[in-house]
């Protein structure tokens, strides 16, 4: 407790795939540290806090997921055509088409208890006006590159571009988080609507709301993302939080141990994204190859439809943790925990990007020559030469050791429980 004085927190987040555990686990911290915590999310997460010790309430107006599988998801953005529709989906189902009922759950849980801060996920605009209403501070917690076009010095979210080298690049940069912006601004007469629910004045434009915000916690590394040097206020990097889930289970390899054939693991995304046929194909990729492989699907997914290979094993889910040790190379969709975890083993990555901050993601591994990256269309005979590229190439494991190396020291001094303490 910083100053020997107890406060409470309300975080707020809702199941959107790994943005959940990284809140979680700060969440966890502040408990440690002596503090009072309230999550409040979507029902399927009531087990994973109740493993961690969690005080949660589920969302009781705002959209609330009993269970992790497709049909349940609020987004669906693996059926967009085109990213104007995915931002469309995105202000329509969870920042603003449902901000009023997301308030409401906030404002009643702050009715219930005297809380001395509000934390929420970044695409939470209904928990931010909650607490703009309350008068209670905000912070933002953000597991991943900040998404929005807000912060100066970051290339555009979701269409991994690099850094501007020149004039040409930031004109570029520009044009697209202008016309991200624009897009964006489909939501504002929703929001404006519920601000008008709780006696708050409209906005000019959808961002406002975050101004709110005293904090932005950036729980990524520094070093792995495309850093403006100095950070425009608020925002502030406080380190990955990034963990294997506390309901993993334990690992009993099916394989000898002195089969010396290199270990490659696949990753799946916690959400489902249409990855069958992917999947299928990255099997097919790797059946010829001198290797053993363990396909991860996670939750969203069923063993019983990705037979193996003779090489290849196909299970439900595996602590990546105890992999590490074992494992060549990770082939990852470019989730952020995904991407972060092998990467601090000093593993290579293949990433086949898909949604959301994926892209991204891959950009940067690939920009430090710690991997590459294929479409996720890529033909089979494309991604085993992908694989024997990255496994006979040492400079791709020592690019890898020396990004995950600053990636470790980034999580090693993380610090989102501090930034809340100093904020309150």
């Amino acid at each position: 407790m910083r100053g020997g004085t107890m406060a409470r927190y309300l975080f707020t987040t809702w199941e959107g795939g790994g943005h959940v555990q990284p809140m979680m686990l700060v969440a966890r911290g502040l408990l440690d540290r002596g503090h009072q915590v309230l999550l409040l999310s979507d029902a399927c997460n009531a087990p994973e806090a109740a493993l961690m010790g969690l005080p949660f309430r589920p969302w009781r107006h705002a959209p609330s997921r009993l269970d992790k599988m497709a049909a349940s998801d609020l987004l669906r953005d693996w059926e967009a055509d085109n990213p104007a529709e995915g931002i469309q989906r995105l202000c329509q189902r969870i920042i603003a088409g449902p901000a009023a009922l997301y308030a409401r759950d906030v404002l009643e849980a702050l009715d219930s208890a005297p809380f001395d801060a509000v934390v929420t996920q970044e695409l939470l605009f209904g928990a931010m006006m909650a607490a703009e209403a309350a008068g209670v501070p905000l912070a933002l917690f953000c597991a991943n590159v900040w998404p929005f076009p807000t912060l100066p010095g970051l290339p555009p979210f979701g269409a991994g571009m690099a850094p501007a080298a020149g004039e040409q690049d930031v004109m570029l940069h520009q044009m697209v988080a202008q016309t991200t912006r624009m897009l964006f601004q489909s939501g504002l007469p929703d929001l404006n609507a519920a601000r008008e629910g709780l006696g708050l004045p409209p906005l000019a434009d959808l961002f406002d709301q975050i101004a709110v915000a005293r904090r932005i916690m950036l729980a990524t590394s520094r070093a792995f993302d495309f850093a403006p040097d100095p950070l425009a206020e608020p925002f502030r990097y406080v380190g990955p939080y990034v963990a294997d889930p506390v309901d993993a289970g334990g690992w009993d390899s099916p394989w000898s141990p002195h089969d010396a054939r290199p270990l490659v693991v696949v990753t799946s995304s916690g959400l489902y994204e249409a990855q069958e046929d992917l999947l299928r194909r990255i099997i097919a990729a790797l059946e010829p190859l001198p290797v053993r492989a363990l396909v991860t699907l996670g939750p969203a997914l069923d063993p019983a439809g990705f037979p193996g290979a003779g090489n290849v094993q196909v299970v439900a889910r595996a602590p990546h943790g105890a992999l590490f040790p074992e494992a060549a190379l990770f082939i990852t969709h470019g989730g952020h925990g995904s991407t972060l975890r092998p990467l601090m083993a000093g593993l290579p990555l293949l990433v086949m990007p898909g949604l959301r901050d994926q892209r991204d993601n891959a950009q940067r591994v690939v920009a430090r020559g710690a991997g590459l990256m294929l479409e996720r269309d890529a033909a089979p005979e494309k991604i085993t030469w992908a694989v024997t590229q990255l496994l006979e190439d040492p400079g791709f494991r020592e690019a890898a050791g020396r990004l995950g190396a600053t990636i470790a020291a980034d999580m090693a001094a993380r610090d989102a429980e501090g930034a809340l303490e100093a904020m309150v």
